[in-house]
């Protein structure tokens, strides 16, 4: 006993904070470079959420000041909505909060630590307070400088001021300062993930001032604000014992009935019918002592004979008339078992695939505009698939734009997105390369792909995008996800490979032609001398004739690529 008190003298409870604080690097601060991007891709990702979930056409501005030697002052402002004063302190300084980690919803942070892990990165690093000036549009600016108190897991206020807003100024602008950081222009830092951002983001208007003063502004190429993301109902398929047993207790609905008929998709009063059946069978088949006929009635189960299943037990009715009781219960009073019965019950049942109205795709038309505005192709096409669920029922969507030759260097290039927010790191391990590299770009004429000038964007949308860590640079390898990206890029190459048959047909036959041209002027020679003709006469009519020629050759050309395309 004397031991074991001993032992516990050290025992504390960590907060997120703190937790977070000693492991950095989980949150992709690992590396000067890499860690400078991360804090620009936090305060970046929540203006544009912000900007358009307000319906406001994004202004975004990015400013980085040297202060030292691998010490800055980061600064970025919007033109979004604002942060109302009270809630500062919890944007800014806590840990896991916010306003789309709790809903089923697609957004580009979804887990309520980004901001406030930029803030914690600047203070650990500085010492310094992070300087936050917002207006909701009225009367006055609140200027403060936040920090963490990490042992709370809380937002601190170490000074405030208000100030008058007579032009009605209305976004935020924070002010961070950070050491042991490096601005370098590389495909890893702040220009390149900029650069990225607009592609995927059309409708923002984004500048960045680097620490030489030198502006660069990435222009809107769209007005269309993007519509809001919906909060979709999660679907039956898709949810875990815990999420059935939480959201009972804290459901306002009057009977577990209602709750599961009113708080997730694809459920309606016929499938409670339903699953009040394939409970009572599934309670059934586990009193049957015979391992081989308790696998067949499982099978049978899956196949949807739940009725015959029912059948071959006597008394199966009472059975079901308890089942039935638990539906009219409160759904406060659902216990863990009957919440892992219901769950277990939905794995048999068969569902229509989960709405999908709460998806926001950039769409193909913004996906070329956003090509062609930045990287200036001389060929661009963009494929949006229709929306598809994995793990039995997490709706996602992929989309893929493709850019080829122009002022496009040579050297394939992949664009990684999720929920249009780029992944500049971590990229060896994402569906995304492996999907991309999985395709015989030979196929589609593209003989050497490492040397083709030719850009590929994937973007991959869902309201749970699957990352392989909270660092949210790499997608995880789910087969669903991967093979809807393959299908992506193979349509969008197939267009890529109309386009290309065409140029190279257009070559050969310019080629053709110099080469008849060439040997007009001999032939126009040599027939005036013999049949008198003017030599001039002579080379006028071959050239009229070649350039009819190569002109109908032209027209039958560009029509078979049209039928192809």
């Amino acid at each position: 006993m004397a031991e074991a008190n001993q032992l516990f003298k050290e025992f504390k409870i960590q907060s997120v904070s703190e937790f977070f604080r000693r492991n950095a690097a989980m949150l992709g601060y690992t590396g000067k470079i890499r860690s400078l991007t991360t804090v620009i891709h936090e305060a970046v990702t929540n203006s544009l959420d912000a900007c358009e979930e307000a319906g406001i056409l994004p202004y975004v501005r990015v400013e980085i000041e040297e202060l030292g030697r691998e010490h800055y002052k980061v600064i970025v402002e919007d033109n979004g909505p604002g942060i109302p004063e009270k809630y500062i302190t919890h944007v800014f300084g806590k840990m896991l909060a916010g306003t789309k980690a709790h809903r089923n919803i697609q957004s580009r942070g979804q887990q309520g630590i980004g901001i406030s892990g930029a803030v914690m990165f600047a203070q650990i690093t500085s010492g310094k307070a992070t300087r936050v000036i917002t207006s909701t549009g009225d009367d006055r600016i609140i200027e403060a400088w936040v920090k963490i108190d990490v042992d709370r897991n809380e937002g601190k206020i170490v000074k405030k001021e208000k100030h008058p807003n007579p032009k009605g100024w209305r976004g935020t602008r924070i002010e961070l300062e950070v050491k042991n950081v490096r601005y370098v222009r590389s495909k890893q830092g702040i220009y390149w993930y900029l650069k990225l951002t607009a592609i995927a983001n059309p409708h923002a208007h984004i500048e960045l001032i680097e620490p030489d003063g030198k502006l660069i502004v990435f222009p809107r190429s769209s007005e269309d604000i993007p519509e809001p993301p919906v909060e979709m109902k999660p679907h039956p398929r898709g949810v875990l014992t815990d999420d059935v047993y939480r959201m009972a207790k804290k459901t306002r609905r009057s009977s577990v009935k209602r709750f599961l008929v009113g708080e997730f998709s694809r459920i309606s009063d016929k499938k409670i019918d339903e699953l009040v059946e394939y409970i009572a069978a599934l309670r059934l088949i586990k009193t049957e002592d015979d391992k081989n006929v308790q696998e067949q009635l499982y099978e049978r189960l899956m196949k949807g004979e739940v009725k015959a299943v029912l059948r071959s037990f006597k008394g199966y009715t009472k059975v079901v008339k308890q089942v039935a009781k638990l539906m009219d219960k409160p759904p406060e009073k659902l216990s863990w078992h009957e919440a892992e019965e219901i769950v277990e019950a939905f794995r048999y049942m068969k569902f229509l695939a989960p709405p999908t109205h709460g998806l926001r795709p950039i769409g193909e038309e913004n996906i070329e505009k956003g090509l062609t505005n930045i990287l200036k192709p001389e060929f661009v096409t963009a494929v949006t698939r229709s929306p598809k669920v994995y793990s039995g029922g997490i709706p996602f969507q992929v989309e893929v734009g493709l850019a080829y030759g122009g002022e496009i260097p040579g050297g394939f290039e992949l664009l990684r997105y999720a929920n249009r927010v780029p992944l500049l790191f971590d990229a060896g391990s994402c569906v995304t390369t492996l999907a991309a590299r999985s395709v015989d770009w030979r196929r589609y004429k593209v003989d050497d792909l490492d040397r083709a000038p030719l850009v590929l964007m994937i973007n991959v949308i869902s309201v749970h995008v699957p990352y392989t860590g909270t660092g949210k640079q790499s997608i995880a390898n789910v087969e669903e996800i991967q093979n809807e990206i393959r299908l992506a890029i193979m349509d969008a190459a197939r267009r890529l490979q109309t386009y290309l048959s065409g140029k190279h047909r257009r070559l050969h036959q310019a080629k053709r032609r110099r080469t008849f041209e060439k040997y007009v002027p001999e032939i126009a020679k040599a027939l005036s001398v013999l049949t008198g003709e003017p030599e001039e006469e002579v080379k006028n009519y071959f050239l009229s004739y070649i350039e009819g020629h190569f002109a109908a050759k032209e027209a039958g050309g560009a029509e078979e690529v049209s039928e192809n395309a």
